[in-house]
């Protein structure tokens, strides 16, 4: 289902908690923003499972994010609120 708002969202998710927390410390460790990362991930599992349809949608959330930066003068800083 396409998201119609230009916006990210928060979602909901379950995993177990010893992984998560595990993935916390060594993105805490290495420096790495977990978002992107999770981000990162969820492209990459489309552009090597996505079928023909997944990457279109993937390559429309690319054009509307890049666009969308490219009005608002880039990617956040690093913590700053919305």
């Amino acid at each position: 289902m396409a998201e119609t708002s230009d916006r990210t969202f928060s979602t909901i998710f379950r995993i177990p908690r010893r992984p998560w927390d595990a993935d916390g410390t060594a993105v805490a460790r290495t420096g790495v923003d977990r978002s992107s990362d999770l981000v990162d991930h969820v492209r990459d599992f489309i552009r090597m499972r996505g079928n023909e349809q997944e990457l279109a949608e993937l390559e429309a959330a690319e054009q509307e994010l890049a666009e969308r930066r490219a009005r608002k003068g880039g990617r956040p800083k690093k913590g700053a609120s919305a």
